[in-house]
């Protein structure tokens, strides 16, 4: 019994050797060749942790191949197993090593990490690529500026970028970049004193534009901006005018008719007034005939007309006085 036992145990271990043979000798061998270094062990621990193998063994080799600089086992794994894409971060490393860009590996993992395509982003930093704005998606197919002088220009600007890695963590989109061209290309021709200004050297509002440094805190760096294509549209300036004339206009008839309003409420006040004093004279005027009566019967219009009388007669021994 014990025997057989042994020979079942003895069998599986050369079963289970048998299978590891045929497994990982085939990459070993690939290593071994390559100058990878990897030993049969390590390829059963890198299957023991969930890691494949044979990934590891390709961005090995593709990486000592391309004369890069040795990666340790333990930071492929490491990313392989936080989800990164091994493979394609080699790829990138290698085409920035081809190209003399300046990219490590931490810098080229967090990349991936993030996100984002990490080889997509180093070949946009070798050969850059040309953005339109504003973006033909917003719907609309110029920029719209106007000049000190009123004149609206429309305005189609084509941005060249690259790629900064140093900043492709945390930084700004190819929306913020389109944006701030934009708002650069309003802002330069809202200083030109006149349409023409911006019409005869549209690099001068170009080169204003890269002097702005629109492109801090972006993921991408300007390489140039140039105006495709500028025309003049409408004078915002004279109907702008027109329109403030219209509104003084208005303003002014209101104030006109305010006072004519103010003029006629005066004019009926008058009138009012002048009844109620005619309405006093007639009560005066009604008060007279009693007061004659009355006068009669006291006897006062005859003693004044005795007085008035003895007054003449004394008065014309004195012609140079008379009576008031």
């Amino acid at each position: 019994m014990y025997q057989t036992i042994g020979f079942v145990t003895a069998g599986a271990l050369v079963i289970v050797l048998a299978g590891v043979t045929i497994r990982y000798t085939g990459l070993w061998f690939r290593g071994w060749v390559t100058q990878v270094g990897i030993s049969l062990p390590a390829l059963v621990f890198m299957s023991l942790r969930n890691v494949n193998p044979t990934t590891i063994v390709d961005a090995q080799v593709m990486s000592v191949q391309a004369g890069l600089p040795r990666i340790p086992n333990n930071q492929l794994e490491a990313h392989y197993l936080a989800g990164g894409d091994v493979q394609l971060l080699v790829r990138a490393l290698i085409v920035a090593h081809r190209a003399r860009i300046e990219l490590n590996w931490a810098t080229a993992a967090a990349i991936d990490l993030a996100g984002r395509n990490v080889l997509e982003a180093v070949r946009v930093s070798v050969n850059p690529v040309v953005i339109d704005c504003p973006d033909p998606v917003s719907g609309r197919d110029t920029l719209v500026a106007v000049s000190r002088d009123g004149i609206q220009l429309k305005v189609r600007v084509r941005v060249t970028v690259r790629t900064n890695l140093a900043q492709l963590i945390g930084g700004a989109t190819e929306r913020t970049i389109v944006a701030r061209i934009g708002e650069g290309i309003v802002s330069s021709i809202g200083s030109c004193a006149t349409f023409r200004e911006a019409l005869e050297n549209p690099m001068l509002i170009a080169q204003r534009v890269l002097r702005a440094g629109l492109d801090s805190q972006t993921a991408f760096e300007l390489v140039s901006v140039d105006i495709a294509d500028i025309t003049v549209g409408d004078n915002i300036g004279a109907r702008l005018r027109i329109d403030q004339a219209e509104a003084d206009i208005r303003v002014a008839q209101a104030r006109a008719e305010q006072r004519r309003a103010m003029a006629v409420a005066r004019r009926q006040q008058m009138i009012a007034l002048t009844v109620e004093n005619t309405a006093l004279v007639v009560l005066a005027e009604a008060d007279i005939p009693p007061a004659i009566s009355q006068s009669f019967r006291a006897g006062n219009l005859a003693r004044r007309a005795r007085q008035t009388s003895l007054a003449k007669d004394s008065l014309s021994l004195f012609p140079s006085i008379r009576i008031a």
